[in-house]
């Protein structure tokens, strides 16, 4: 219990570290009146889309709370599995929220900031995106902590187990289907989120720079301000809650896997801990973000990248104390440990190298906008298809790695259980400095709104050159985080079938798995496993395109019908865009999410467990690689797009450029909805299927 009172703690001390950033960034100047009437008018959006999300999905939450209690009544789910749905998606959604509420409020600041120094702007911006990031980590090990103290309680008080190693089993099994409020609120954020910022992106650039010829960002555009408003309700919120699911569900996983690989409370400790220390060495590793004056964007990502280097040395030197104090004999865990941490660093560097515009092959993207959007779209999808290939060997060899260094072996039932626990400690690895990762990445947002106020209240070149290099690091910092949400979403969803082939065990010994792909029932699985991907990103772009049409016509009615709107005489309708952007991401995000949830259900009543398995393996692959080339496709027009505005190939204007925003277009639902929300996809199914595991028992045809 010593260990849980210590992650509790540790969590605690993220809360307050989070709290300490937000009261730095709120303290700082936010500028002249007109500053500060647009960030209000931004925060004012993003209150009101959150507002009618939450409203929203408590309706659903309220319906699966209602499902599972029934389910729990008759003995297929935990009797506190209901009530751990609520608890879950509420701090998932309160995460979100606080990250959300900070980045609207550091937009000014950050900007205001960026006429002093380039230093101050970074330093704000990224002040702002810690709270997010150590906000999202401190309140899941809190919820952790919180359910692990109650259920101990329970086991011990109230209904009594036999020993200390039902009590760990029991609660570490239970604790794993809590997962699906996480999720299932995960889910609604990135998508919703993500329809609101690209149907207002997609139709302020199509209007305002392909039509009409006015720059990015400009005041004039009615869709300005959704567009700012959707890159902190997608980028923020929806990555706030998307990470946290990432984080939450695989110390859930590890833990059962430590359980059934026979390593009991020291096995489950490792996890917790590695954990509870990935949130001391953020801490540390954030006091070492500064740069210098008139810096590039490779010294200003050298910057961001510190921090995070030290962080990750730092939980490296820890990692092995903690394996070498819990569980002395199995040294292996620490060497899957470090691939986990090596291979979420090595995943950053080729995102990094595929999307950032100092790199050669964002600079070839960027030329082929000589020959028009054409080429720039079969450019840009070639790019995305090849970007998948190093990040697959990575979590290949991680897997591989991280499963043999444990003992595993194949052919033994107990060493094979603890390869995967060595697969499940990899993915907390990758993890265990997600406060100063998820700080990096939800800096991005930030950065592109002071930006866009820069441009909006004319601060002048100087300024603006300011704000333009730290939104060019947030676009290449954004897209990495989302190369790192996928390749650890990719290792948590193996330790997630893991778990659940071991939950399926508890709940049935006598259970014989035969996942060859000679049954028919694991080869029907693994192809509606390996379609649905496919069909939940064509749902999600299809959103996107809908929403996108009516911002398109209702941007266009305003040029026509407000006269004097093109010569700054009159003002823009922003609210008109805001309430269309939030009526159509509420409305479209639906039936994606349902089909998350219902589809792993009607698997496994028809298909059984090895249908269930097989359909788990091919989301998963599938899953991962779509997402990859479709964030990394999307990240690398956009800033094939920037290259050519920061003066390259024509410059703004150009027809180049025009090409160029073609092929943005076409990546901002590429990028910031449906690759993302993949990652969410994979896991949130895994999740599903462990909870409905006593009903696929009980229930299946075949």
């Amino acid at each position: 219990m010593s260990i849980i009172w210590f992650v509790a703690i540790c969590a605690l001390i993220s809360l307050c570290f989070a709290g300490l950033m937000f009261y730095r960034v709120k303290i700082q100047p936010e500028g002249t009146k007109q500053m500060i009437k647009i960030s209000h008018a931004i925060r004012k959006g993003a209150s009101a889309y959150l507002k009618r999300q939450y409203k929203g999905v408590s309706i659903f939450f309220g319906v699966m709370f209602a499902v599972l209690l029934v389910m729990s009544l008759c003995g297929y789910v935990n009797k506190f599995v209901p009530f751990a749905f609520i608890t879950g998606g509420f701090f998932s959604a309160l995460s979100g929220y606080v990250g959300m509420k900070t980045a609207t409020m550091a937009n000014a600041r950050t900007a205001c900031a960026a006429k002093n120094s380039l230093n101050k702007g970074l330093k704000i911006a990224f002040s702002s995106g810690s709270v997010m990031g150590f906000a999202v980590v401190g309140l899941g090990l809190l919820d952790m902590s919180i359910w692990f103290f109650f259920l101990r309680f329970w086991y011990t008080a109230v209904e009594p187990m036999v020993n200390e190693t039902f009590i760990t089993q029991q609660i570490t099994s239970n604790m794993l289907t809590f997962g699906i409020g996480v999720s299932c609120m995960a889910l609604f954020a990135r998508v919703g989120g993500g329809i609101f910022t690209k149907a207002a992106d997609v139709g302020a650039d199509l209007v305002g720079k392909v039509e009409v010829g006015i720059p990015e960002d400009d005041p004039r555009n009615p869709a300005v301000i959704a567009d700012n408003v959707g890159d902190n309700v997608g980028d923020v919120a929806g990555m706030g809650a998307d990470l946290y699911e990432s984080y939450v569900s695989a110390l859930l996983s590890s833990s059962a896997l430590a359980v059934s690989a026979g390593f009991g409370m020291k096995g489950v400790s490792v996890p917790l801990c590695l954990a509870a220390f990935g949130i001391l060495a953020s801490i540390i590793g954030s006091f070492f973000v500064r740069a210098k004056e008139n810096a590039n964007q490779k010294s200003l990502l050298r910057s961001l990248r510190t921090g995070t280097y030290i962080s990750a040395i730092l939980i490296a030197g820890i990692s092995f104390c903690i394996v070498k104090s819990f569980l002395p004999r199995e040294i292996g865990v620490f060497y899957a440990i470090m691939s986990g941490l090596l291979s979420g660093v090595l995943i950053g560097f080729t995102t990094e190298y595929y999307t950032s515009d100092t790199y050669k092959p964002t600079k070839e993207l960027a030329k082929s906008a000589e020959t028009g959007p054409a080429t720039v779209i079969i450019s840009g999808l070639s790019l995305g298809m090849l970007s998948t290939v190093l990040p697959v060997i990575i979590i290949g060899a991680a897997v591989i790695i991280s499963f043999f260094s444990c003992g595993g072996n194949i052919l033994d039932p107990t060493s094979f259980s603890k390869g995967l626990y060595g697969v499940g400690v990899a993915a907390v690895g990758m993890l265990s400095t997600l406060g100063i990762t998820l700080a990096t990445d939800a800096y991005g947002p930030i950065a592109d709104n002071a930006g866009g106020i820069a441009e909006m209240t004319g601060m002048g070149d100087d300024v603006r050159a300011k704000t333009d290099a730290l939104d060019s690091l947030g676009n290449t910092t954004a897209a990495t985080g989302k190369g790192f949400a996928i390749g650890s979403a990719a290792l948590t969803a193996l330790a997630l079938i893991a778990s659940y082939i071991a939950e399926i065990g508890r709940l049935s010994p006598n259970m014989k798995f035969n996942l060859s792909v000679n049954n028919p029932a694991v080869l029907v699985g693994l192809f509606i496993g390996a379609m649905l991907p496919f069909l939940f990103a064509a749902m999600t772009m299809s959103a996107v395109g809908k929403a996108a049409q009516s911002i398109v016509h209702e941007v266009r009615r305003q040029f026509k019908n407000i006269k004097g709107l093109l010569t700054g005489e009159a003002e823009p309708d922003y609210e008109s865009c805001i309430d269309l952007c939030t009526k159509s991401s509420q409305r479209l995000m639906i039936p994606p999410a349902i089909l998350a949830v219902v589809v792993p259900v009607i698997v496994g009543i028809i298909l059984g467990v090895n249908g269930v398995a097989g359909f788990l393996a091919g989301n998963t692959i599938t899953g991962f690689v779509l997402a990859i080339m479709m964030s990394n496709a999307g990240g690398a027009w956009d800033n094939a797009k920037k290259y050519i505005e920061a003066g390259n190939l024509g410059g703004k204007g150009s027809e180049c450029h025009k090409a160029a925003v073609v092929g943005d277009t076409v990546g901002d639902p590429f990028k910031d909805t449906s690759g993302p929300s993949i990652n969410i996809l994979i896991k949130l199914t895994s999740i599903v299927s462990i909870v409905f595991a006593g009903v696929t028992i009980a229930m299946h045809l075949i």
